[in-house]
């Protein structure tokens, strides 16, 4: 008896709650990479580089969930849910930390500028924005919620 799930019937999310730990990086990526080819035996809606994409993207949004939940000493599980369909992939992250204004987030030098080597961190949101079709930020003093979509081609 075969129980993989008829390559006819779409997921419809793939939901985790994972402690503020970065321990949990590489499953979060691990199962987000796993869901957008899950019941596609014929081939994957995206090449192993925009798949590659998704994981990075989804694991920056992870990181600053984890580093503004440990901000305010916060132990509540982050959510991250993932939501293949025929022509996209949805990504969110929902955590319990303090928020923040996504406007007061600096633009980054050029990656030829020398400056660029004074940012160690903030790349996240840039990353995300340059490697995703569609970043939303949801944010407020109850948490944040970051929406990752990745269009297929």
């Amino acid at each position: 008896m075969n129980p993989s799930r008829p390559a006819d019937r779409p997921v419809e999310a793939v939901e985790l709650f994972i402690p503020p730990l970065p321990e949990y990086l590489q499953l979060v990526r691990a199962v987000v990479g796993a869901t957008v080819g899950v019941g596609r035996e014929d081939e994957l809606p995206l090449d192993p580089g925009g798949i590659a994409d998704l994981r990075l993207v989804v694991s920056e949004a992870v990181t600053n969930a984890i580093e503004a939940q440990w901000s305010i000493g916060a132990n509540d599980r982050i959510l991250v849910r993932c939501r293949p369909d025929q022509k996209q992939t949805v990504v969110e992250v929902v955590d319990r930390g303090p928020g923040f204004d996504p406007d007061l987030v600096p633009d980054l030098p050029p990656v030829e500028d020398e400056e660029r080597l004074d940012h160690e961190s903030g790349l996240g949101l840039s990353l995300m924005k340059r490697l995703a079709d569609g970043t939303v930020v949801e944010t407020g003093p109850g948490g944040t919620i970051i929406r990752l979509v990745v269009e297929y081609p």
